[in-house]
């Protein structure tokens, strides 16, 4: 027979339940919108409790940030098998799967911490969510030289570039894309990993160590890959 009683919940349990209540709420509405009663409320408990485990929203705040930068480093574990295109489009569906879910939430954690306004950006962010960010984007780095069998010690410095850059391009892209959807997800996830070919192809135009890099890659493509799917509709342009 159930007797309604409550099981007390320990203090990490407890702490690791306001997180996701708090990344669920944040993830629906802009963080400055959600307030502290209703996280509390949310998680069945007074607003002096969420206090006793948290000193306040901005802590609270960071922890579910840092739980959600740790999901999104995530999505761009890949197995290295196959080839390269394949493997990113892969990653990006997994991206934008995530941009998805937690679309404030992901905003706020691009432009580095809760804002109002893009005027703002700067006066709302701490060091705290800056280095969540920069985690994310070098997990990402790290990830992608992986996938082309280099080290981070080992990457040219016009590789990191075209990487780096690529980056910088998906979180702008997503951060538009969330404004309205306007392009379908689909042939936007496909145009990043063309857009990684085409600043490798830019790249390998000035050195040669970069067409090395590119050649190694188109040669592993299949026919009905992203890459060689990016030739043929260059092609088509010109002809």
């Amino acid at each position: 027979m159930t007797t309604g009683v409550r099981r007390r919940m320990g203090v990490e349990e407890r702490r690791q339940q306001l997180i996701g209540v708090a990344l669920e709420l944040f993830s629906r509405r802009s963080p400055d919108e959600v307030s502290i009663d209703e996280i509390a409320s949310a998680a069945g408990i007074s607003r002096p409790l969420v206090y006793h485990y948290f000193p306040g929203k901005l802590s609270l705040y960071e922890a579910a940030l840092k739980r959600a930068s740790d999901d999104l480093a995530g999505r761009f574990v890949e197995p290295q098998e196959g080839p390269l295109g394949a493997r990113l489009l892969r990653v990006m569906r997994r991206f934008f799967d995530f941009v998805d879910e937690h679309g404030p939430g992901f905003a706020a954690l691009m432009r580095g911490g809760p804002a109002v306004s893009a005027d703002e950006v700067r006066a709302n962010s701490s060091p705290t969510t800056n280095a969540l960010i920069d985690a994310v984007r070098q997990a990402a780095y790290v990830q992608i030289l992986s996938h082309l069998e280099l080290e981070v010690e080992e990457a040219p410095a016009r590789l990191e570039l075209v990487i780096r850059t690529w980056i910088s391009l998906v979180e702008s892209t997503a951060l538009i894309w969330l404004d309205g959807r306007r392009v379908p997800r689909a042939e936007l996830e496909a145009q990043l990993v063309h857009d990684f070919a085409a600043l490798a192809a830019v790249s390998a135009a000035y050195d040669e160590e970069m067409a090395g890099l590119l050649r190694r890659m188109l040669k592993q493509e299949p026919a009905d890959g992203p890459f060689s799917d990016l030739v043929a509709r260059l092609i088509s342009l010109a002809s």
